[in-house]
């Protein structure tokens, strides 16, 4: 595949990267005309560099990067410099805030709004911490609560509801010095859960209340939406490496193996695997390969997945939400394909439970339909959200038409409403 002819004339216009701990997933998708996002090239690598989303090899790091991005520019014949990244760990801190501004005109205007939003963020965030996300959950006018849009309406005293989302300013620096590293600048930091939600969840389930847990290789991270907005972030630190590194233990084979196994055979509940069903089983430093029921193995995941869904289950009655959480609870991320796992999760939860896959995009959507890209799926559609002009504008109509100043004026007045409208 020659990358001479376009790559010059218009890189890709959308990137998104979701560096996980047990891989880095790179999508490079271009906008079509409707806005739809067309997947054009995909790349990714296994990386070790990252524990519980903080970076632990720098070097590590960056070389997946790099190989995702070889990766990726190899299938599509495209290259591009800005890349939307996700960001998620242990170092993630979430907290409601709120605050109060007097209406000036009797009428709610977006001035109104941002100053709201500006009162809600004066709290105090640590100076080792940035702020990433402030998330309005709810207005309040006068005495009137639950309003979730109070453009034009009327009173005298406005409240917002936020939920701020911060990080570790040290954290942040170490995975964007990767990226740099690795020859991307960051165009935009989404937290993981934000995004994977973005690409799993319809509407309706935001506003009917829902958990969005998203099992990854090194940990669990969870998002609960109540009447369609985000009302609690957290991490739980269990996720597919812990099932394979069980599988590794108690069946004695190597890593690589014992991942392989779990893909192919693993099921989290021994009663739904007939007792014939038999796997090989690797040996380990040159043993000999043996074999082994299929219902070893289960009972091996069997008990990991209990002990990751009873951690999740615990995290929702910590939370307080589970009342409202109407539409139950979705899984999703790499390590939610295992067997059986919605199963068990009915039965830990007792409420609904569904895996979610990301929306349908264009390209090549056979390659990214798993819920492993959920994140990366995510980051392009809320990236695109965000930039709409932008993006779209690329292939359609020239850079500057008309009245330049209107057109910037246009996109600012944009983004604002988007932030006001998306949660």
């Amino acid at each position: 595949m020659s990358t001479s002819h376009s790559s010059v004339k218009n890189g890709p216009i959308l990137a998104s990267l979701d560096i996980g701990s047990s891989s880095v997933k790179l999508i490079f998708s271009s906008v079509n005309p409707e806005g739809e996002i067309e997947v054009v090239g995909v790349g990714t690598a296994p990386n070790v560099g990252l524990k519980q989303g903080v970076v632990v090899n720098i070097e590590a790091t960056t070389e997946s990067i790099r190989k995702a991005k070889e990766e990726a520019e190899l299938m599509s014949g495209y290259t591009t410099n800005e890349v939307w990244v996700s960001v998620s760990g242990s170092h993630i801190h979430s907290f409601d805030s709120k605050g109060m501004v007097a209406v000036k005109n009797k009428e709610v205007m977006t001035q109104d709004i941002e100053r709201v939003i500006e009162a809600a963020k004066a709290v105090i965030v640590p100076a080792d911490r940035t702020v990433i996300h402030v998330i309005p959950r709810e207005y309040k006018i006068d005495t009137q609560d639950g309003i979730s849009d109070p453009i034009g309406m009327s009173g005298v005293r406005l409240e917002a509801n936020v939920h701020i989302v911060t990080a570790s300013q040290s954290a942040l620096a170490n995975i964007s010095k990767c990226i740099e590293k690795a020859g991307f600048k960051v165009a935009g930091l989404v937290l993981d859960q934000v995004a994977a939600s973005t690409a799993v969840l319809s509407s309706d389930e935001r506003n009917l209340g829902v958990c969005l847990a998203d099992i990854g290789g090194g940990s669990s991270k969870l998002i609960y939406f109540i009447n369609g907005s985000v009302a609690h972030t957290s991490v739980i630190p269990v996720g597919g490496a812990h099932f394979t590194h069980d599988v590794a233990v108690g069946l004695r084979t190597p890593q690589i193996s014992a991942e392989a196994l779990k893909k192919k055979h693993g099921c989290a509940v021994a009663t739904l695997v007939s007792d014939e069903e038999i796997v090989e089983v690797e040996g380990v430093g040159g043993r000999k390969a043996r074999t082994l029921a299929r219902k070893e193995l289960s009972h091996i995941l069997e008990a990991r997945a209990e002990e990751c869904l009873n951690m999740i289950a615990n995290d929702i009655r910590m939370s307080g939400l589970q009342p409202m959480l109407g539409s139950g609870v979705v899984l999703t991320g790499g390590s939610s394909g295992l067997d059986g796992l919605v199963e068990m999760g009915e039965f830990v939860f007792d409420i609904p439970v569904r895996r979610g896959y990301p929306k349908a995009v264009g390209g090549l959507k056979d390659v990214v339909k798993g819920g492993e890209f959920a994140t990366a799926i995510g980051l392009l559609m809320y990236a695109l959200e965000l930039r709409k002009d932008f993006y779209i504008r690329k292939e359609t109509q020239p850079l500057f038409s008309g009245n330049m100043n209107s057109s910037i004026d246009g996109m600012t007045t944009k983004v604002k409403k988007f932030f006001n409208d998306l949660f």
